[in-house]
């Protein structure tokens, strides 16, 4: 991970989406980073890690303790894996302090709260709950 705080990460992903003219655009890059995530070998595509609230499939895997915190996560659905890379990025290779202290405001900056259907923002919701109920738990 290159960026030294979760709040540098959000603000490098609004200065990033802030490129780009319209949502075709946008939505595109999010694609383009979900291709990029790590993959997650079939073995680990457990039903014990699928996320609930979710329409698409998505495999949410934590790893570590209260002091860093990693995630790998994954989708069968291009536009929720860019959603994943961009969680994932701000989160991951976080303390748990940090994540909690940590609102995603990058969501509303780049807009993507008016810019997602339904099933998608609720699909975000629950993988942020996951991440944060994760470190709330490596905390106690």
């Amino acid at each position: 991970m290159s960026t030294a705080t979760a709040q540098q990460a959000q603000q490098e992903i609004i200065e990033e989406f802030g490129f780009f003219e319209d949502w075709m655009e946008r939505y595109q890059y999010l694609i383009d980073l979900g291709k990029k995530l790590p993959p997650v070998p079939p073995e680990q595509r457990t039903d014990d890690r699928l996320l609930a609230g979710c329409q698409s499939n998505v495999w949410f895997i934590p790893e570590g303790d209260a002091q860093r915190l990693e995630f790998r996560a994954c989708s069968d659905a291009a536009i929720v894996s860019g959603l994943i890379a961009l969680l994932l990025r701000v989160y991951s290779g976080r303390s748990a302090e940090e994540i909690l202290a940590t609102e995603p405001e990058f969501i509303e900056a780049i807009g993507l709260s008016e810019h997602l259907s339904a099933t998608r923002a609720n699909g975000l919701a629950a993988m942020l709950q996951a991440v944060r109920n994760t470190a709330a738990s490596a905390r106690s």
